[in-house]
């Protein structure tokens, strides 16, 4: 018990001195901003088509499940109030993560495992090219950009599937569903969950990097930089909504 105590305190204090470089690296003179633009288009539009479906089929099955247990009490002309709110602040920006450090998390792990187990790294340090700026800025920036605009549209989509939901066993207009979805919302049900979502882009890129660039060597350092920064980076992903929720509830912003 008190190795593993150990083993995980080490690597939280490894990751912390590896994150510690970020900030003063990112503001340093000559910032990568075509590679910067191509992990964008990666990370963000690339992870579109996955981060769409999961929330439309997210919206239509939460709408149909709640549906019956609403009607048993009277309060069916609620759901696109409550699942609006559920969507909103909490579900869509965690379910959109946990898919966003799935595959991002996982890819960026397995891509920079592979350049140091190959010493593409070491040449590049060797070359004279910085590959924590390179690599590691460029992915976590993006990362922490694009997870935000993903969690937008993913609930856009997902309320669009709640509002499919509806239409199966009723009929609501378009206008009135959004309607009464956006007049059961505030704005402190948006802010926080859009706030919370960069943190959560910035751990996934973070860990992802972390683990790649700390890989061993041969295929199964590669593999396992991937799994574990998938890992890793859901765990960061359950700590870093338990904090936002405190923090809001702190504030009374719940």
């Amino acid at each position: 018990m008190f190795a593993n105590l150990k083993q995980l305190l080490t690597e939280t204090g490894r990751l912390g001195r590896f994150a510690s470089h970020f900030f003063p690296q990112t503001f340093q003179a000559r910032f990568e901003l075509a590679e910067f633009i191509r992990q964008c288009y990666i990370i963000g539009y690339k992870s579109f088509p996955l981060v769409g479906l999961t929330g439309f089929i997210m919206g239509l099955v939460l709408t149909m499940q709640l549906r019956p247990a609403l009607l048993d009490y009277g309060v069916a002309t609620e759901l696109p109030e409550m699942v609006g709110i559920a969507i909103v602040r909490e579900i869509g920006p965690v379910i959109t993560a946990l898919i966003f450090a799935g595959k991002i998390g996982s890819s960026i792990g397995a891509e920079l495992g592979s350049m140091r187990v190959t010493e593409q790294i070491d040449a590049m340090e060797v070359s004279g090219t910085n590959p924590y700026k390179f690599l590691v800025v460029t992915r976590v920036l993006a990362a922490t950009v694009m997870l935000p605009l993903l969690v937008i549209t993913g609930d856009a989509i997902s309320l669009y599937g709640s509002y499919v939901g509806v239409n199966i066993r009723g009929t609501t207009s378009f206008q009135l569903f959004f309607k009464m979805v956006f007049d059961g919302l505030a704005f402190s049900d948006v802010m926080p969950a859009v706030i919370k979502s960069f943190f959560f882009g910035f751990a996934v890129g973070m860990i992802g990097c972390y683990k790649g660039f700390n890989a061993d060597k041969g295929t199964e350092g590669v593999g396992r930089a991937a799994n574990s920064a998938v890992v890793i980076s859901s765990v960061a992903v359950f700590i870093l909504d338990l904090l936002a929720v405190q923090i809001t509830d702190l504030f009374g912003l719940n």
